[in-house]
């Protein structure tokens, strides 16, 4: 077992090491005026709210080439004459249509500049349409990179795929690319070479046979998405159905693999999706997007959140390519990209971070929810073993939180030590049920919305009548972890916190060993422990569910 957990633990780092040699989760200290463009929510981007694209674009798949045009329906929020959308510098503006004229722009690194021929009235709705073309950037190592994946699958035959998380979807396609604005819907038209399928978010409306040997796929989003998540995934597919009876109704369930693959996805589906889906819909609330079905997608790539068109490159396995991240042996029991991955439909999806600085919303209780799957299935102990057993890949060298204006995520301790964060939480609060309703009441008070950092801390904060906004900046904007020091005056225990967040005042369980836990609230002033019958020898804390230091105490279990 700690052979085949060390064995895990390698393999998951050089994944990462691979995939952050092109973006995500890369060490960055220093950063550009590129970045600020990128990242910063400046008064040429907050003029004007998105509420409806038509992407539609052609992939000329033998050239890697695409090209075609976004439309850019809008609100303007204040009055303006000249905006910002983002499209890598790699590919070309051909132009930007308004009101049937060519309207002037200039770009600057993978922004660009359009200016109106007349001011732009608050509360007006408005349009614009970009038409575009170019090689876009090839994925080295999707999905830890950004761009497109051009690929052949076991036939030969074409395979591509979009994922972008991180880079931004302006890798590949025109928009305003900055997490705090969905658009409210959206139609998707990929055009493909005659004989590929594409397959998008949301609901196909219609397939078009074109005159040049090309097929058009229109997909319509119903409901509000982010940029990372639109996708384009284009191969031999073949499709079967079924659907689930959830808390909202008959929810679609659309499935679409390689014709090779057929068998193995209705055996490793069939056994996955519907449990999974009964157990995020009792922990999370029903499934955000209804109405746009639930789908999974074959890809030639790992996997990816992209919202009812879940991407899949696991390979119809257990675990995370046949390993258990947790090294605890449940992580074998079922399929991680289907459990992770759909787990994001709720946490990254549903609820969204304005700034990709709070991409722990999205990881941290995505990471977590496989635990709630384990237990689930397998019982409580089991899914406390579960996130207890993810320690192993935590590394506390950089905050978790990441720099904002620039779209800098934290650090990858985001995923197992935020789970582990969100357990402890669990235990601190001390009563399942409000657990559960604090979870249901995020996905429902944030229903399709982007938050901050204190949208969420506030909220869980406030439905549990606990002061846990210490616990949660000390764990995510600092990399050390806090102590819990005890020292021992004339046979008897006084304990205090060490730590960096101010006023760190976290509840934690403590007992004579062999007895029951009993919950103390240290500070960081030295107070008396009142636990009859504790020794040096015998005093214990509970580190089973709590991850914190220890001076002057045992280690529980």
């Amino acid at each position: 077992m700690k052979l085949n957990r060390l064995l895990v633990v390698v393999f998951v780092l050089v994944m990462l090491s691979l995939g952050t040699q092109a973006q995500l989760l890369e060490s960055k200290n220093k950063f550009t005026r590129a970045d600020t463009l990128r990242g910063t929510l400046t008064p040429l981007r907050t003029c004007y709210d998105i509420n409806y694209y038509h992407l539609d674009v052609k992939f000329n798949v033998d050239k890697k080439f695409i090209s075609g045009s976004n439309l850019f329906k809008f609100t303007a929020t204040q009055d303006f004459k000249m905006l910002q959308f983002d499209l890598f510098a790699n590919l070309k503006v051909e132009k930007v249509v308004y009101n049937g004229q060519q309207l002037p722009f200039k770009r600057e690194f993978n922004a660009v500049f359009v200016t109106f021929p007349k001011t732009i009235i608050k509360d007006s709705k408005d349009e614009f349409t970009v038409f575009y073309s170019g090689n876009p950037i090839i994925a080295k190592r999707a999905p830890w990179d950004g761009g497109v994946v051009f690929t052949t699958d076991s036939a030969d035959k074409p395979w591509v795929a979009t994922a972008c998380e991180g880079m931004g979807a302006s890798i590949w396609w025109p928009n305003k690319d900055h997490l705090a604005d969905e658009v409210d819907s959206m139609l998707i038209s990929i055009t493909v070479p005659a004989g590929l399928k594409d397959v998008s978010n949301g609901r196909l409306r219609k397939v078009t046979e074109l005159h040049d040997n090309y097929t058009r796929f229109d997909w319509f989003v119903a409901n509000p998405i982010n940029n990372y998540d639109v996708t384009a995934n284009i191969g031999d597919y073949t499709e079967f159905t079924d659907s689930y009876n959830g808390e909202k109704g008959k929810l679609d369930l659309d499935y679409w693999v390689l014709p090779a693959d057929i068998e193995k996805a209705k055996t490793q589906f069939g056994a996955n999706v519907k449990p999974m889906l009964a157990s995020f819909e009792h922990w999370f609330g029903p499934y955000p997007f209804y109405g746009d079905s639930y789908k999974l997608v074959e890809t030639p790539h790992l996997g990816m959140e992209h919202q009812s068109a879940v991407a899949y490159g696991n390979h119809f396995m257990n675990g995370y390519l046949g390993n258990d991240l947790s090294g605890t042996g449940w992580g074998l029991k079922w399929d991680y990209i289907i459990v992770h991955e759909s787990g994001h439909e709720w946490f990254g999806n549903n609820i969204t971070a304005k700034d990709l600085a709070d991409m722990w919303v999205h990881e941290s209780f995505t990471c977590y929810s496989e635990s709630l799957f384990v237990e689930s299935q397998y019982g409580k102990h089991a899914a406390q073993e579960y996130v207890h057993g993810l320690r192993a890949d935590i590394a506390n060298q950089d905050p978790i939180v990441g720099v904002y204006g620039v779209n800098k995520e934290g650090s990858g301790d985001m995923y197992s030590k935020g789970a582990v964060m969100l357990n402890m939480i669990r235990t601190i609060i001390n009563n399942d049920e409000k657990w559960r309703s604090i979870l249901r009441g995020l996905n429902k008070t944030f229903y399709h919305q982007t938050v901050t950092y204190n949208d969420i801390v506030n909220y869980i904060t406030d439905q549990s009548g606990l002061k846990l906004l210490p616990v949660f900046d000390q764990y995510l904007r600092y990399k050390g972890l806090p102590t819990l020091q005890v020292i021992w005056k004339d046979g008897k225990p006084y304990c205090k916190w060490i730590a960096d967040a101010n006023g760190f005042n976290m509840p934690v369980r403590v007992r004579v060993k062999g007895g029951e836990y009993k919950f103390i609230n240290p500070t960081t002033t030295l107070q008396q422990v009142d636990l009859p019958g504790a020794s040096k020898d015998n005093l214990e804390a509970d580190t089973f569910n709590y991850y914190i230091k220890l001076a002057g105490i045992q280690k529980g279990s």
